[in-house]
């Protein structure tokens, strides 16, 4: 990756409410081993070096954010006050901002929900490494581990063959133009940017991930993501 010619750029959508997690403001904004939440996904991304343009796409009412950043300082971030009401609105609001910062159309970008924030620089890199020179881009994803039941009316319906099947991560990276054009033609099931791209007759590639990398939904996921934290503290470099 270049410093003279970036061409991996960042998204990260951040104007949700996280009103699953159990916590009474944004999750984001939330305290997670004594930093808010989104400042360790900042964190990861900024070790990673060359990168381009970064951008947090936050609600246009949003003003706690830029008060963290000046609190918790991450200077390859800008705040932008373009977040929609679903998420594909606002990673669109964060592609037409960085061709507004000159991003290239044929330029990657690589998008990363704010509450995986226990993503890890090696992570990110991988990512990179394997989707560089893919014509389509692609995505980290998780081999699915555990058996997989379909139900109806809260009772197993059937069991499912668990072959072949993934749990979608992210970053999630495509080309700037091909995902601004995928997300400005939406299609009913999309659920993220690599079901966009796959409703354009696209097959994004799996990179295998971490089991580590997952979102912070739920409450019981806070105790889990803080527990993987408060261990990196005390062993540094080991996921680094």
């Amino acid at each position: 990756m270049s410093h003279e010619h970036p061409r991996f750029h960042v998204v990260i959508p951040c104007a949700g409410t996280g009103s699953r997690a159990g916590v009474d403001i944004p999750k984001q904004y939330a305290l997670l081993a004594g930093i808010p939440m989104v400042m360790h996904t900042l964190k990861a991304f900024s070790a990673v070096t060359g990168l381009g343009h970064a951008v947090l796409v936050v609600s246009p009412d949003d003003t706690h954010m830029r008060e963290l950043l000046r609190e918790y300082p991450q200077p390859a971030f800008d705040c932008v006050p373009q977040g929609g009401a679903t998420r594909a609105q606002s990673v669109l609001g964060g592609l037409r901002s960085l061709q507004a910062r000159g991003a290239d159309p044929n330029d990657w970008v690589l998008v990363h929900d704010a509450a995986r924030c226990l993503i890890t620089p090696r992570l990110i890199q991988a990512l990179v490494q394997a989707c560089g020179q893919d014509a389509v881009g692609g995505l980290l994803a998780l081999p699915l581990p555990d058996t997989l039941k379909a139900s109806v009316d809260g009772r197993v319906a059937v069991t499912l063959p668990r072959s072949h099947k993934w749990l979608a991560q992210t970053p999630q990276m495509f080309r700037l133009g091909a995902l601004r054009l995928a997300l400005e033609n939406p299609h009913e099931d999309i659920t993220d940017e690599a079901s966009a791209m796959e409703a354009q007759g696209l097959a994004p590639l799996l990179v295998e991930g971490a089991s580590f990398n997952f979102k912070v939904t739920y409450p019981q996921d806070w105790a889990l993501a803080e527990a993987v934290l408060l261990d990196r503290q005390h062993r540094p470099g080991v996921l680094s």
